[in-house]
């Protein structure tokens, strides 16, 4: 299990910041919009999409500039919470129509399942699970495939017209960010699946926490 042990110390970032420490990016910056749009066939035309109505999203290919890994709402954010809390961090993250999107490192689409599989976490031959039931499955994007993405400032800056199911989570704020592999995405996983089990058998007075509420500090993946 070398890769969920080891693979935060495997990056330059060093572990989480407190959750009040955190500070959350709104909207996507014209360097991550020209991150973002690159991925596109016509990089040029999606930019200028993006002049005329900001609040536009787009369909991106998978595999050039990033992969895409998509979860759950709910796992994708406990993943997102174990990256912050006690990893890395992360790459861009998008919300959209309940699926958590988490962008990667070309080629993580292709190798996070082989991954998975080896390191038992996945299903094994005739379809039975691994060696840990709980772990959803995670829809991998890469070379051929594509992506719906937010678009850079939802609901082109009327607080009325925002869609809450299509929005970042982590907007992208540079030409060239940072974006986990497939070991850091698998401990991840395996992360937020030990947390949501130890969750499971522990007795809580207190509602859950809103989940919306949840910022996320960018500057200290630099």
């Amino acid at each position: 299990m070398s890769s969920t042990r080891n693979a935060p110390s495997s990056t330059p970032h060093g572990p989480g910041a407190r959750s009040s420490e955190r500070l959350d990016v709104s909207g996507v910056t014209a360097e991550g919009a020209a991150w973002l749009a690159s991925a596109g066939t016509y990089p040029r035309s999606t930019l200028a999409l993006w002049r005329e109505r900001p609040d536009a999203p787009v369909v991106l290919l998978c595999g050039g500039a990033f992969d895409v890994v998509s979860a759950s709402a709910l796992f994708g954010r406990r993943m997102l919470d174990r990256l912050w809390e006690e990893g890395p961090g992360s790459g861009p993250v998008a919300a959209h129509r309940g699926r958590i999107l988490l962008f990667a490192a070309p080629g993580t689409a292709q190798r996070l399942p082989s991954l998975m599989e080896w390191e038992e976490w996945g299903t094994e031959p005739g379809g039975r699970s691994g060696r840990c039931r709980e772990v959803p499955p995670l829809l991998c994007h890469g070379r051929g495939d594509a992506v719906t993405v937010p678009p850079p400032r939802p609901g082109g800056g009327a607080p009325e017209t925002v869609r809450t199911d299509s929005r970042w989570l982590v907007a992208p704020d540079t030409r060239q960010p940072w974006l986990p592999g497939p070991e850091i995405l698998l401990w991840a996983a395996v992360r937020a699946t030990r947390a949501a089990a130890a969750a499971a058998v522990r007795i809580s007075i207190f509602p859950p926490a809103d989940q919306d509420a949840k910022v996320y500090d960018v500057s200290r993946r630099r």
